[in-house]
């Protein structure tokens, strides 16, 4: 191991003092005080004695610097939960974690039984027109639901005349054509196995015996009976 001199480690101090690159000017660094003056600090917090003291008291005592108590682990993680519920909201404008609203149909809003959904799907799938309006399948699906009503309580009525308790094609159809409106609406419908209209010609009927003996003539009536022999 080499012993150095002090002359020597003087001399080797200065020289890497010095800039390797004589072209290049020496660097300047700023002090704390110009650091602090940069970020137009108040007067009072530049001056170097208060700041040599507040480095010593530090020093000093390092647990009065982080007095305040950490928050618990547990705590943080709630408080970043909860600000992150508050900042995200979910579907329909709603709060993530909130109580979710009950969906309410189409059917339900508009008071029917039949599906404004399905129908309006049924509307937008067979392209019968470009643009489809929001109350087109709400109409719609309300005169479905009339017609249905109807023609069901005709065949029910037919069911019962016909001591039945099951509605069946045969009733739909003494159904429809004992009804005027719906005759003309179904006129060109044929119902599988609903048959046909009981009907018989008046002139294949059988004559009745009363109207025979109303026309045939009556026979004349018989002489006095003549007088009997001696």
């Amino acid at each position: 191991m080499e012993h150095h001199s002090k002359s020597d480690r003087y001399n080797t101090a200065v020289w890497r003092s010095q800039p390797s690159n004589p072209h290049r000017s020496s660097r300047t660094f700023p002090s704390h005080a110009d650091r602090l003056a940069h970020h137009h600090l108040p007067q009072r917090l530049l001056d170097p004695h208060l700041i040599a003291v507040s480095i010593t008291s530090s020093l000093s005592n390092p647990q009065s610097a982080n007095s305040s108590p950490k928050p618990s682990r547990f705590a943080m993680d709630a408080s970043s939960t909860a600000a992150v519920g508050k900042a995200k909201k979910g579907a329909a404008g709603r709060k993530a974690g909130g109580p979710r609203k009950k969906s309410v149909s189409r059917s339900v809003k508009a008071g029917l039984q039949f599906p404004v959904g399905r129908v309006g799907r049924y509307l937008k799938k067979g392209r019968y027109a470009q643009r489809v309006g929001t109350g087109a399948p709400v109409y719609l699906a309300a005169v479905l639901e009339y017609l249905a009503a109807e023609l069901l309580e005709l065949a029910g009525n037919a069911a019962k005349d016909n001591k039945k308790s099951r509605i069946i094609p045969r009733h739909l159809l003494l159904a429809i054509r004992n009804d005027e409106e719906l005759g003309k609406l179904l006129a060109g419908v044929t119902i599988a196995h609903g048959g046909v209209l009981p009907k018989i010609h008046a002139v294949l009927l059988p004559k009745k015996t009363a109207d025979k003996a109303a026309k045939e003539p009556k026979s004349p009536k018989k002489t006095a009976k003549s007088p009997k022999k001696v």
